[in-house]
């Protein structure tokens, strides 16, 4: 006989540690909003037209786990904007997913897709799970049936999600697969797939190769020395590794690293391809050769030069922004630093680039490779590259043109930035 588990209660606050407070990421981004639209006064009517989702979709997904049991996952897809292109957004599995950090990860994505300017709108998705525990089955079970349940809102000109937190290519893979067997073979119909089944060379690095391109523009623009620059990377995901290594390329010295079960330090600098394969071999930074075991906590308050918060969001808040040393900050991750403790770094001068930004480029390869499914062409991976450097560097010249024109930190820039090309499509439609 088998049994069934009941769903657990969905949250709607996420705790990161912080001293047991939590962090409402929706909260956060609407007041972002909310203070870029009044910097730009904004029209009422238009600001209540781009403030809430479009529709929401709630999902219940039956997986049938090894051991016999029947467990019930909680399934969210939102779709926040789409004046400006289909709706493209991730969707994350991991176990603190809930819909209010969906919401805010919509809004997000729309904002995200105007500054890099592609011709998307903003949406997410995600699964309350906990991805390392499930079985390579359940994990594909999970995936097709989420898909199953969302099908009758995505489509190639309606929703394309992406890979997010806890999934990757292969997930992609499956759910394009189930999504065929009902509506034909449909490679569009997600981004970062496995390049032989349609994905796009450069798409596993595009996150963390864009946060690259901004940090470097950054430090031209602020007057920091990225050749030779003490770099600290909180979280070694695909994000966090793949830009790590990309700065280190550029001459920085990475000198502390982290991942969920701690950080690991050195002042000489991390080897990053011995480190890589330290990672692919263990699954951890931790224990690397010749390097110093750190906490999370510690590496935040590194006396180095750029700081990339590269993990999950809430990490920088009122509560330990007082230890940070950094002089930049580049928000690789989503929502890593509260208004708080944003109010509190930009009054002692550090500079700040926001993730709507900073982390741009997974969504800019999503593009290329959508682009490149519907016209079934392919393109090299040098001018992947090329084109995602040209669309990086280009959307930083413009935020901080805004910055410097409008005497405001590049967070309200960005906003502002994103605000006005989503307002002037919604006008034009209205």
């Amino acid at each position: 006989m088998t049994t069934a588990t009941a769903p657990a209660k969905p949250v709607t606050k996420r705790n990161n540690g912080n001293n047991g407070k939590h962090v409402d990421f929706f909260r956060i981004v609407d007041q972002q909003f909310q203070i870029a639209a009044d910097h730009m006064k904004l029209d009422p009517e238009i600001q209540l037209m781009l403030r809430f989702p479009y529709r929401e979709l709630v999902v219940q997904i039956p997986v049938r786990m090894d051991d016999g049991r029947l467990e019930m996952f909680h399934g969210y897809r939102v779709h926040h904007n789409a004046v400006r292109g289909p709706y493209k957004g991730g969707l994350r599995f991991h176990h603190e997913v809930d819909l209010n950090e969906v919401r805010s990860l919509a809004a997000l994505m729309t904002w995200k897709t105007a500054i890099v300017d592609v011709p998307f709108g903003g949406a997410k998705g995600g699964v309350t799970c906990d991805p390392r525990s499930l079985s390579r089955r359940e994990l594909q079970s999970l995936s097709r049936g989420f898909m199953r349940k969302i099908d009758m809102a995505l489509g190639v000109y309606r929703d394309i999600p992406a890979p997010d937190v806890g999934t990757n290519g292969q997930v992609m893979a499956w759910m394009m697969d189930e999504y065929g067997k009902k509506h034909g073979y449909t490679p569009a119909i997600v981004t970062g797939k496995p390049v032989n089944l349609g994905g796009s060379l450069g798409r596993e690095e595009a996150t963390g190769r864009g946060v690259m391109v901004i940090t470097r523009e950054a430090c031209k623009s602020y007057g920091v020395e990225l050749n030779g620059a003490r770099v600290a990377v909180q979280g070694f995901g695909n994000v966090g590794s793949w830009a790590s290594r990309l700065i280190a390329q550029e001459g920085a010295k990475i000198v502390a690293v982290s991942d969920v079960n701690g950080g690991i330090s050195c002042e000489a600098g991390l080897d990053m391809t011995k480190l890589g394969e330290h990672v692919a071999s263990t699954g951890t930074v931790m224990d690397f050769a010749g390097s110093t075991k750190i906490t999370n906590d510690e590496l935040l308050s590194l006396n180095v030069d750029v700081l990339i918060p590269a993990a999950l969001g809430g990490a920088i808040t009122k509560d330990n922004v007082g230890d940070i040393k950094a002089k930049l900050i580049v928000e690789a991750a989503n929502s890593p630093v509260t208004p708080a403790a944003d109010e509190a770094l930009r009054s002692r001068d550090v500079i700040v680039v926001p993730d709507i930004l900073a982390n741009g480029g997974g969504v800019t390869v999503s593009y290329f490779e959508w682009v490149q499914n519907l016209q079934q062409f392919n393109w090299t991976h040098q001018r992947v590259n090329e084109e995602l450097e040209a669309k990086m560097v280009t959307a930083f010249g413009s935020v901080h043109e805004r910055s410097v024109t409008g005497k405001t930190s590049l967070r309200i820039a960005s906003y502002v930035e994103a605000l006005d090309k989503v307002a002037k499509a919604t006008e034009l439609r209205v």
